[in-house]
């Protein structure tokens, strides 16, 4: 795989994007990040031409994503020096000497400087805590054991759940209200008899969690501002 680079973007100039080359890729995906911008993923033998053309064919989604990127950016500036946890707002308070991230009622005791590695790591070990937890509840209640957990930081993904019951989380989940969590925890849950999203999967899915409607919709809106 090759690094991204800037190239020049022919008749979309406008629209700057970064390429990046993937031997995995079978087709042009186009990605908008809120602070990565526009990224195209190229298969190994495709030309750049296809970068631009897919730019151009797309512009209008992208532009609306884009727009969206920046809302979510002002968002997560809006927060100042607090962090959102499960609902909860947690006060940064940096403290000279300190190398780890550290709870302590409803302040959240970093390092001076850039704390931003220390803060993730500190979501990373709460999330298999936090997530280990309901999990474990879940399965006892729905009498469906799972075999594994891994907490990751998935581009793409909230949650996945493999079909030997190997459960994936990403820990940004405890950006989000507690109830949002449950919901993806229940939908994991679910999957572990049935595996796709059909009728008879959500079916199930409202019998275990009732309102995963409002939280699926929350997620949608919002998950975009689940970063630190």
């Amino acid at each position: 795989m090759h690094p991204a680079r800037r190239v020049p973007c022919g008749p979309v100039s406008d629209i700057p994007y970064t390429i990046r080359r993937s031997t995995r890729a079978r087709r042009v995906l186009v990605n908008v990040h809120a602070h990565k911008g526009v990224e195209v993923v190229l298969p190994e033998r495709a030309s750049e031409r296809a970068a631009a053309a897919a730019v151009a064919e797309l512009r209008p989604w992208i532009e609306r994503r884009l727009r969206e990127a920046r809302q979510t950016l002002e968002r997560v500036a809006e927060r100042g020096t607090t962090v959102p946890f499960l609902g909860e707002s947690l006060e940064l308070v940096p403290q000279a000497g300190r190398s780890r991230a550290h709870r302590r009622d409803g302040r959240l005791l970093v390092p001076e400087g850039d704390p931003r590695r220390a803060v993730e790591l500190f979501y990373r070990r709460a999330a298999r805590a936090e997530i280990a937890a309901r999990l474990d509840r879940a399965t006892a209640l729905a009498g469906t054991p799972y075999s594994g957990l891994s907490i990751r930081a998935q581009r793409s993904r909230w949650a996945s759940c493999s079909a030997k019951g190997r459960m994936s989380f990403n820990w940004r989940l405890l950006l989000a209200p507690e109830s949002v969590l449950e919901y993806v925890v229940w939908h994991e849950v679910c999957h572990l008899e049935i595996l796709d999203h059909s009728p008879r999967f959500w079916a199930l899915v409202e019998r275990r969690w009732p309102r995963w409607r409002e939280d699926r919709e929350w997620l949608r809106r919002h998950g975009a501002t689940l970063v630190l």
